[in-house]
């Protein structure tokens, strides 16, 4: 049986979302949208409840997903349209479906997602006595950061070279999508790890000196400077996102301060990207095309980045012709290997899109475009199953590379409305390496017994 505030999640769910699509379908995408975003913050405030963890992963997800619905619901703009009734039931099982997931392994593993409190059940595991090789594993740590570090340099340095050009340089306005090398363009971006790293290894280590804060300060200010000079806004948020929930997941602790330096710092840099990429206001203006022209932009753009997505959904199911069983979902693996070049047709199949410009799209679009509602169900409790194994791995597992797990998972949930996370080859490369350092800095050796933590 369901726990009581279990219940009590599906039924306001099921409830909301029924009053959301009864008030769209009358054409009251107002009341259609708020409901939508009041749900989901309703949502979100039960599990960090239930949990105490501010970056818990089904809370997210609920934040995301549902209230990015809402304001896709508000149809702002004339590139919005009614939904089908299809693009309705999936949206509905997205989340449906990922509660079923989660619940049916919590209770079939009796895993208990207690709340934290002092030394509660997040972040432990690098609290406890015998459970971390700390020094040891600081010292693996910091051998990623500089070979990331290094790695990422000589290969922006590689296509920039073979490219001609810099994006933040280039007076182009798509040259960031053209920079790239295929197969090198992993790696030139793979720094955006080293911030989460970096709260790693300030958690682990007691030992410091001047070299390793220079290599610190160093990794950091890259990680920082080649998403700006490749003008991609995502990968810096991504970078910053990423260390801001390990960082939570450890220390449990956040202030105003922290928050409002954050957006002091992070929303200039934004906006200084944006117009690298020679984007005025009236051209994204004219793409946007709110009905509401005298919209401020910056209310405009993170409204398109958002709904627009929900808006290529529906357009794709519009006009789907087939079902693709699967190619799309498996493209990763085609990239990786480098079989896309054999099979080329794999990297050729249409986006249904409202405007071409607009590409951006959700976390099950192409689950949809493989296997239809069945593939977004079955997606959503792919999910909601791994989002408790995670859990139950940072609760019990030795290793700290596991909240670089959790923590690019809880990027992924929080933008569920933004791309196809897991049919991109950037997703699987960034974990592949994430993997290679968990056996890395996992390994034990006779140096690493019986070392008690000191964190």
């Amino acid at each position: 049986m369901l726990r009581t505030d279990r219940k009590a999640e599906y039924i306001s769910y099921c409830a909301g979302y029924l009053l959301a699509f009864l008030f769209s379908k009358a054409g009251a995408v107002y009341p259609a949208g708020f409901i939508l975003m009041l749900e989901a913050l309703f949502l979100y405030i039960l599990n960090y409840r239930r949990t105490g963890n501010l970056v818990d992963l089904r809370g997210f997800f609920s934040l995301s997903w549902i209230g990015g619905e809402g304001i896709a619901c508000l149809k702002l703009s004339r590139l919005s349209s009614n939904w089908e009734n299809i693009t309705w039931l999936c949206f509905f099982l997205a989340y449906f479906c990922f509660m079923l997931g989660y619940d049916f392994w919590t209770k079939k593993d009796g895993l208990q997602i207690t709340k934290m409190n002092g030394q509660g059940t997040y972040g432990a595991a690098l609290s406890k006595k015998k459970e971390i090789k700390n020094e040891v594993q600081a010292r693996r740590i910091m051998l990623c950061i500089i070979f990331l570090s290094i790695t990422s340099v000589s290969c922006f340095l590689l296509e920039a070279v073979v490219l001609g050009f810099i994006p933040l340089f280039s007076p182009e306005p798509h040259a960031y999508s053209y920079f790239h090398i295929s197969g090198v363009h992993y790696f030139t971006i793979s720094c955006i790890l080293i911030p989460a790293l970096s709260v790693l290894y300030v958690k682990l280590t007691e030992k410091w000196n001047t070299l390793r804060i220079i290599v610190l300060t160093l990794g950091n200010l890259l990680a920082a400077g080649i998403p700006i000079l490749c003008v991609s806004r995502f990968q810096l948020l991504f970078a910053v996102g990423f260390a801001a929930v390990v960082y939570l997941m450890l220390y449990r602790h956040i202030t105003w301060k922290m928050v409002v330096t954050a957006v002091v710092i992070l929303i200039p840099v934004y906006v200084l990207l944006t117009v690298a990429r020679r984007h005025d206001i009236p051209y994204l203006n004219g793409i946007f095309e709110m009905k509401y022209g005298k919209m401020p932009i910056f209310i405009t753009q993170p409204y398109m980045y958002v709904a627009n997505n929900y808006e290529n959904f529906n357009c794709m199911v519009r006009e789907l012709p087939a079902f693709a069983k699967g190619i799309r979902m498996l493209f990763p693996f085609f990239a990786l290997t480098g079989l896309k070049f054999v099979f080329p047709q794999v990297a050729i199949l249409p986006l249904y899109t409202t405007k071409e410009e607009l590409s951006t799209l959700t976390m099950f679009y192409d689950a949809y475009y493989d296997f239809g509602v069945v593939g977004v169900a079955f997606m959503a409790l792919v999910l909601g199953s791994a989002a408790v194994w995670l859990t139950r791995w940072v609760q019990k597992k030795q290793n700290p590379v596991v909240y670089l797990f959790y923590g690019q998972f809880a990027i992924y949930f929080s933008l569920s409305f933004f791309t196809t996370w897991f049919s991109n080859p950037t997703t699987w490369f960034w974990l592949a390496l994430t993997f290679a350092m968990y056996l890395l800095i996992g390994y034990e050796r006779k140096e690493t017994k019986n070392t008690d933590i000191k964190g």
